[in-house]
């Protein structure tokens, strides 16, 4: 909003005087910052009131797992509140309203899916509490088919509308190519750099169903991911802040070129939300580091997920920003193996338990020492992933 009201009075404040001191709000990359610092103080600000609320609440984590031995570790967890996902939700929501252009469509595109996949997240939460306080009640949250149907619907909403709102009169639209690793977009021409010979650009259904499988997939990769102090948080935030700067370098032509990626034109303003995303978790982590006051349960992490995966989506960065998530797909990973071979097999399990940061802590590793080695993971990947922009 605060950007909006300064471009709709630039002409009067300039006549009287008064706009430089507002001016630093035309400048994308303070706005990305001051977004995560705001989302940052916000979540630091309202944690401790919203976790006594769902304290008194009972809103707690029943801690249900499959593994005794698991069971036993975890039992401490059983009193501490979960759906703090709201205060992230919340804090992404108010810094990209204040901060972020907010008639742009790559930004309602991506508010839509924050506030969608949340409320998506907080049906869950609530139906999964409501079991834990009646004994014998037939719901333990939502059904997976309902998970499913919810965000493949936004999936093929948001693919669908991202994919036509890209279109233009050139022959070809860089919103629309498919981007490979160390792939040359632009090569110099002679009046500059040109679009390279032989890229590969998706048609509309194959861009929906791309589209699709990011928004869902990474939903769900941070939610199984979300199951120890502090891990699917921390990793999150690393995550976000490597989007942050690669959206600002989709949607600014000149770095865009000089790097040879794609320029999406406007995608630069989901830097501001992808700076409020990294700002809340990181002020999450704040109540959330072990001992955690409080989880962010499917409320939080369904959220995180499918804006990690939209924005990929705009900035044409699907696999560099898989490559910066390999802890959220390993995860993931691990579980459709001990499911598959378990059926394969009648019973057989490849990990003492899924996912598997439950694995390593069952084989010795504590619960510290798998989240800190997760998060130094995550972060060297993010800070390898940005390194290998430059290679082409």
């Amino acid at each position: 909003m605060l950007y909006v009201f300064l471009d709709l009075t630039r002409d009067w404040l300039s006549a009287r005087g008064c706009y430089w001191a507002f001016m630093v709000f035309d400048r994308l990359t303070f706005r990305a910052l001051a977004a995560a610092i705001l989302a940052f103080f916000a979540v630091l600000r309202f944690g401790r009131p919203v976790i006594a609320w769902l304290a008194r609440k009972k809103i707690g984590d029943s801690g249900l797992t499959d593994a005794e031995a698991l069971r036993v570790r975890m039992a401490s967890r059983a009193n501490v509140p979960t759906m703090g996902g709201l205060l992230i939700a919340a804090a992404i929501l108010a810094a990209s309203i204040l901060l972020a252009d907010v008639r742009n469509f790559y930004v309602i595109l991506a508010l839509i899916v924050l506030v969608w996949l949340a409320a998506v997240g907080f049906a869950d939460d609530w139906l999964k509490l409501n079991a834990a306080s009646r004994p014998g009640a037939s719901r333990q949250g939502l059904f997976a088919w309902e998970k499913l149907v919810f965000q493949l619907g936004l999936g093929l909403l948001i693919g669908y509308f991202t994919y036509s709102h890209g279109l233009t009169e050139a022959p070809h639209d860089l919103a629309h190519v498919l981007n490979l690793p160390f792939q040359k977009t632009y090569v110099p021409g002679s009046g500059g750099a040109v679009l390279s010979d032989g890229l590969v650009y998706l048609d509309r259904w194959t861009f929906v169903l791309l589209s699709t499988l990011m928004i869902t997939g990474m939903s769900n990769a941070v939610n199984i991911t979300d199951g120890m102090d502090g891990l699917a948080t921390g990793i999150s935030g690393a995550v976000a802040l490597g989007l942050l700067v690669l959206a600002v370098i989709a949607g600014w032509p000149l770095a865009a070129q000089y790097l040879l990626v794609p320029h999406v034109p406007q995608s630069d303003e989901l830097a501001v939300v992808a700076g409020a995303m990294g700002g809340a978790c990181l002020g999450f982590l704040w109540w959330n580091c072990a001992p955690a006051h409080v989880f962010m349960g499917d409320t939080g992490a369904l959220a995180l997920g499918g804006l990690l995966g939209y924005i990929a989506v705009v900035i044409r960065q699907e696999i560099l920003v898989l490559f910066m998530s390999t802890v959220f797909i390993l995860e993931i990973g691990s579980v459709v193996l001990q499911v598959g071979y378990f059926k394969a097999t009648g019973g057989k399990r490849i990990f003492r338990v899924a996912p598997y940061h439950h694995h390593l802590h069952l084989s010795g590793w504590t619960e510290q020492q798998v989240v800190v080695r997760f998060w130094i993971i995550s972060v060297l990947l993010v800070v390898t992933a940005l390194a290998s922009i430059k290679i082409r």
